[in-house]
């Protein structure tokens, strides 16, 4: 990256994708190891550890004192370095505690001189070398990710393996050690503790009276009997305890201290190892963490029950999974060791099976560096298993609570990659989330139960909560699930008929709330593309089920008109606004409100209609329910292919911009900015933009980014994706950004999911339990490898010389029919 005359750094094109990172693309990495709903600890790029979240919350600049290291022994004179690369200089200076000389960390001692970083989800290499170590060290940081598996791949669990190389022509004689100051304990009142565990040491805190939640363990240690464990450093004052930890670690001096009662500074553990030249070594480190208590909790538990004149009495807290799994962290340790060699194994088939793939590698890298979402603090599981999000995580909590429906319309991996724990979302949305009219409330509870419903439906995510139940069931195959849920599905369609269609027009023309936070007045091709996709799927849904839906096929067809007819302006979908001829009544903004010098401007928003519309302009998501019907197996064109493809060829015309200096964005800049590119939500090419559109309309967001880049490939427009897709990428190189965490409002940003549709994209492979179809669309040729996974197991999928092949590496996928392009094929099993 260099300067750009902006003031924000450039892309140089030197990052490769899915490709190694080294030098100053090192700065930013953040590669989090953790269970999904579970927590993390992130591994950077240089081999440290950071952003340690495993509260229950996210914990952004949480680096604690902690560092591995080595120490060769030898005559005449030790080499001893921290096992990491250079510190990254934005570290030095700017950051807290950095005035006061960086207090605590481990910034000051000897390391490696050179890194480099190789991800391969859910697994992360760096690679040390140093011209004064005869070591080769490759540190690989994982935790377990299975498809199909969501319980193990929930654990509370990592590790760090470290491989030692001997380079030289003289055998090693070294010690391994890990060392870690009590980063678990809360600094209040007491209560920490360095507890024992087999090879290694927990970080504990107990709980104090009144806040059960401090209490937490986290667990450190290795498979080797040799270890030495140091069950509690020095107690002394300033920055004794770290001397004298890294003073052993200088002597290769392994100590054995057992535990004590009381508070402790930290601990380190000690693995001695030889190596003769050319030998290798691995030594493992496991963590594993145990926090079963939270202060979490969202909605309408929250609020005191007004019929009661007694103080209500406290909500209910989250609790997290595991903690309903394992009552100890002895217990989970105690798993962990038993399954580790089972659950690396699994990992790595997952892994193998993704990367064994031909497909363009700035998609491999989309797909994979945001399937780190799921290891991250913005998705939870709660203690009977279900799943629940936020929408993104602040520095040092969840942002955006309650699965927001509009949001995580995007994400489309966890369907695929672990479809029992999608349909719990779908539980939430149409049972606790519902109410006896329809109306769904766009944010659920925390823990999960039914809500109150006191604000706004929003349009886009309820009518997308009817397309994904489709998909689910196309997933899983389940006619009885669908069976159960269908009152409730019909309920919601129906509320959505009656509340933003109640003259029956077939668009969405009522004021609806949106995913942009505000509500669009008027029929529009965003919101009005939702509502025929999810007719559409209604109406399969109903008859495969035996029901009457001749009332969703009439409207269906209404909707479809009208948006070729009303929305379409030859060349993309547009909003007509609209304040007259509805329920809803529109009031004019109160120019009193201000200064005699903003009337003017305020009686031209008045004369536009209401603030926050798009109006002529074209959206990038102005037909995304038209996306959300191919992502989820509506594969009949719903709209006229051919006007479908002008849009999505406007929006790459007008709305992808490839250096935004001259940009202007008075809304959230940070996430495209300077001499950087990206996809406008949203521009007005033919005039007309409102003086206050919508709200983040001059914004870049990676979701909507990914959304319009397969979208676009389906349509056949591979380079344009493409295009879109490398310009993101090239946004998350290392230097500026995290390139595993894709933010939005918030870290590890949900929506950046959509990602995994770049798949199905490129592909169109997609596998149909219902009639045990395996489908294939391709549009990058006749010979193409992917991965593909369903509810029952995952392999690779593709075409050589134009015939379909299926390779299954984990459980079994049965296949009665293929489809390739739409016409019946046969797998080719020499393939």
């Amino acid at each position: 990256m260099t300067q750009g005359p902006a003031g924000i750094s450039e892309p140089t094109g030197e990052h490769t994708y899915n490709g190694t990172y080294s030098g100053r693309q090192l700065d930013r990495i953040a590669f989090p190891i953790g269970g999904i709903g579970a927590g993390m600890v992130c591994l950077t790029g240089t081999g440290a550890l950071t952003h340690v979240s495993v509260r229950n919350r996210m914990d952004f600049f949480n680096e604690p004192c902690a560092f591995a290291a080595v120490c060769i022994r030898q005559p005449g004179g030790n080499i001893a370095k921290v096992l990491e690369g250079p510190v990254p200089t934005w570290k030095v200076f700017g950051n807290p505690s950095t005035g006061n000389g960086a207090t605590g960390t481990t910034y000051g001692l000897p390391r490696f001189a050179d890194a480099t970083f190789l991800a391969r989800f859910p697994f992360a290499t760096v690679a040390l070398a140093d011209a004064d170590v005869p070591l080769r060290v490759e540190l690989t940081g994982w935790s377990p990710f299975i498809p199909g598996y969501a319980d193990d791949s929930s654990l509370p669990v990592g590790a760090l393996e470290y491989r030692f190389t001997n380079t030289g022509d003289a055998p090693i004689d070294a010690v391994y050690s890990h060392h870690a100051k009590n980063f678990m304990a809360t600094g209040k009142a007491g209560g920490d503790a360095i507890l024992p565990t087999g090879n290694g040491f927990i970080l504990a805190q107990s709980p104090l009276e009144k806040t059960p939640e401090y209490a937490g363990s986290f667990a450190v240690f290795t498979d080797d009997d040799a270890t030495v464990v140091d069950h509690g450093w020095f107690k002394g004052g300033w920055w004794d305890a770290l001397t004298l930890a890294w003073a052993s670690v200088a002597a290769g001096r392994m100590v054995d201290n057992p535990p004590s009662d009381g508070p402790t500074p930290g601990a380190s553990l000690y693995v001695p190892f030889t190596l003769r030249p050319g030998e290798s070594r691995i030594i493992r480190v496991m963590f594993a963490w145990y926090v079963p208590h939270t202060e979490l909790h969202f909605g309408s538990s929250e609020r005191a029950d007004a019929s009661s004149s007694e103080c209500c009495t406290p909500p209910e807290r989250y609790v997290p999974w595991y903690a309903g799994k394992f009552a100890s962290a002895g217990e989970i340790v105690t798993y962990w060791r038993t399954h580790y060699d089972r659950l690396r194994d699994a990992s790595a088939t997952f892994r193998d099976a993704f990367y064994d793939s031909t497909l363009p590698p700035e998609v491999i890298e989309a797909v994979t560096a945001n399937l780190t979402i799921l290891k991250s603090p913005t998705v939870l599981r709660q203690a009977d298993g279900r799943l629940w999000g936020f929408e993104g995580c602040g520095d040092d909590g969840g942002c955006c609570h309650g699965s927001c429906t509009h949001v995580w319309n995007y994400a489309q991996a966890i369907c695929h990659l672990f479809p029992d724990l999608e349909r719990t979302l779908r539980h939430t949305e149409f049972e606790e989330s519902q109410d006896d009219r329809g109306h769904q409330s766009f944010r659920a509870d925390l823990p999960i139960h039914p809500t109150t419903h006191a604000f706004h439906a929003a349009a886009d995510g309820q009518l997308g909560g009817v397309i994904k139940v489709y998909r689910d069931w196309r997933i899983c195959g389940d006619g009885d699930w669908l069976r159960e849920f269908w009152p409730r599905v019909r309920r919601s369609l129906d509320y959505c008929i009656a509340t933003w269609d109640p003259r029956g027009c077939g668009a969405v023309e009522e004021p609806h709330h949106n995913t942009y936070d505000i509500e669009f007045w008027g029929p529009n091709g965003h919101c009005t593309s939702f509502y025929v996709a999810a007719l559409t799927a209604a109406v399969e849904m109903g008859t495969f089920l035996g029901d009457d839906v001749s009332r969703y096929r009439a409207l269906r067809d209404l909707g479809c008109s009208f948006l070729e007819r009303e929305l379409y302006n030859g060349e993309y979908f547009f909003q007509r606004v609209r304040t007259s001829g509805l329920n809803a009544k529109f009031e004019p903004l109160d120019a009193t409100q201000n200064g005699a010098g903003y009337r003017e401007i305020i009686a031209t928003i008045n004369e536009q209609g209401p603030k926050y519309q798009y109006g002529t302009g074209c959206l990038s998501d102005g037909v995304l329910g038209l996306w959300m019907a191919r992502v989820c197996g509506l594969d009949a064109d719903i709209v006229d292919r051919a006007k479908v493809r002008s849009n999505l060829q406007a929006i790459h015309r007008y709305n992808l911009r490839r250096d935004l200096h001259t940009h202007a964005n008075p809304q959230r800049p940070a996430y495209a900015l300077g001499r950087e590119g990206g996809l406008l939500l949203c521009t007005w090419p033919r005039g007309g933009k409102p003086e206050l559109p919508f709200v983040y309309s001059d914004e870049v967001w990676t979701g909507i980014e990914y959304q319009v880049a397969s979208h676009l490939m389906m349509a056949g427009l591979v380079d344009e994706g493409l295009e879109i897709v490398r310009i993101c990428r090239d946004r998350y190189a290392g230097d500026v950004r995290n390139p595993f965490n894709e933010y939005e409002c918030g870290h590890w940003y949900v929506r950046a999911l959509a990602s995994y549709a770049l798949l199905q994209g490129l592909t169109g492979a997609r596998y149909d339990a219902v009639t045990q179809t395996l489908h294939i669309d391709s549009r990058i040729g006749g010979n193409f490898r992917s991965f593909l996974a369903t509810a029952t197991g995952f392999g690779t999928v593709g075409l050589a010389d134009g015939k379909p092949f299926l390779d299954v590496k984990q459980g079994t996928i049965d296949v009665k029919s293929v489809l390739v392009a739409g016409m019946p094929s046969e797998l080719d099993s020499s393939a």
